[in-house]
């Protein structure tokens, strides 16, 4: 943590001349960039294989930093000498204060809960932000095939048969010799079209996991306004810390998106 501490504090003062006393917590920002610029190779090999999962990997590693961050502007000394990173502010509020002592100081409209405000704000509007994308990329995702097993395409395809040339088999032995070979004929081809999509490299799931897979597609968006109640309870630092890397995240996966649909483009244009 100390090591943290002592990175924050000269990206500070690089910064204080032109930000001053607000420079702390632009340093912070600064570090938040750096984090996600050291994970993007991570985050483009999680868009590569788009789920509704994608990205938990470059999540969970920013986890140990954001355990860092938030005991750097939380303990009153760093290796047995007083914190000076509890000293800066941003604007009006203290970069280790929470909003419970920015709202004992002057309310939610003082000074200090103004500060909170502009940030819960800014979190919010990331927040739409990405449900809003979220949603629009989970409607707009091709249909995943559904896996059938041979067996049970078989079993449809003859019961499709009997249903369907039943009545004239009853008439006589070649009505049953005809529904016999009809009923083959389309047990062959459901056995076919079944071998075709496992042979097709797609993903195969069962109806089930497909609704299931729909349902957590439109949940997860959602998961972003849960940062709103996190950078209530934490210090006023790892809230900004919370608001750039959501910002980041959104951006990310929509310059992604976007090269993605450009080079789709490009690769139709130039097929003959």
């Amino acid at each position: 943590m100390s090591v943290f501490t002592h990175l924050v504090a000269q990206l500070g003062r690089l910064l204080e001349p032109v930000l001053a006393e607000s420079a702390t917590a632009a340093a912070i920002v600064l570090f938040t960039v750096l984090v996600r610029l050291a994970l993007h190779p991570l985050s483009r090999a999680a868009f590569r294989g788009a789920t509704p999962m994608a990205g938990c990997l470059p999540m969970l590693l920013q986890l140990p930093v954001f355990f860092v961050m938030y005991q750097a502007f939380s303990s009153a000394k760093v290796s047995g000498e007083a914190n000076e990173l509890l000293g800066h502010r941003l604007f009006a509020a203290p970069l280790g204060g929470r909003w419970t002592d920015a709202l004992g100081e002057g309310g939610v409209f003082g000074a200090p809960g103004l500060v909170f405000l502009g940030l819960f704000a800014a979190i919010a509007v990331v927040a739409a932000w990405s449900a809003v994308r979220g949603r629009r990329a989970a409607a707009a995702a091709p249909p995943v095939p559904v896996a059938l097993p041979v067996g049970a395409a078989k079993g449809a395809a003859v019961k499709g048969a009997a249903a369907k040339y039943g009545a004239k088999g009853n008439a006589g032995a070649k009505g049953n010799a005809g529904a016999k070979g009809k009923g083959n004929a389309h047990a062959k081809a459901g056995a076919k079209a079944s071998a075709s999509v496992a042979a097709s490299g797609l993903p195969q799931v069962t109806a089930e996991q497909q609704a299931m897979m729909r349902k957590l597609g439109g949940v997860l968006p959602l998961l972003s306004f849960g940062t709103l109640i996190t950078a209530a309870v934490v210090p006023l630092a790892a809230g900004l810390y919370l608001l750039t890397t959501t910002a980041w995240t959104v951006a990310e996966r929509a310059w992604l998106q976007h090269r993605k649909e450009r080079q789709g483009d490009a690769a139709q244009r130039s097929s003959p």
